[in-house]
């Protein structure tokens, strides 16, 4: 609610176009990453997306025969500003390990600044599977890391899978 309510304070006008554009450029940098399912956070008067949430599934291979919580975590940390936070949760769908870190971006092309990009991802192992289901949510803007980490902390227990 508080994400919503800064929208509307600051007055931002949705242009259409904007956000069309910004929705496109998305699914082709989501598509890039061919994720399983991909989402964009956009609130209401704001036309470019706040976060972005995807969700994707691993499966063993001949590298890795048997996924643990310990072998996600390992492959998807980074310390590019510091160790990540990494913790271990049980959520309805299974064990879980929970990733907190903020990465390195490049900027846009011609420009030589990077960005700052803020994530929360969860590593499940669903009970009865081989398969992990992993959830990465992103962030580059500065100054909502609580109410952003609240919003995927809220998905994370929703996530099922069915055989």
């Amino acid at each position: 609610m508080e994400l919503y309510e800064r929208g509307r304070a600051a007055g931002h006008e949705l242009d259409r176009r904007t956000l069309r554009r910004d929705l496109r450029t998305r699914a082709e940098d989501s598509r890039s990453r061919d994720p399983f399912y991909a989402f964009a956070l956009y609130l209401d008067g704001f036309d470019s997306a706040l976060a972005l949430l995807e969700v994707d599934l691993i499966w063993p291979d001949e590298t890795v025969p048997h996924l643990t919580l310990d072998w996600l975590a390992e492959t998807f940390s980074a310390d590019d500003f510091g160790g990540p936070k990494i913790t271990r949760t049980e959520l309805p769908a299974g064990p879980a390990v929970r990733i907190r870190q903020n990465l390195a971006m490049s900027g846009a092309s011609g420009t030589a600044s990077g960005v700052l990009l803020e994530t929360v991802t969860y590593g499940v192992l669903p009970t009865g599977s081989q398969a992990a289901v992993m959830l990465l949510a992103s962030w580059s803007v500065p100054g909502l890391t609580d109410e952003l980490e609240e919003v995927v902390d809220g998905i994370a227990p929703t996530l099922t899978v069915e055989f």
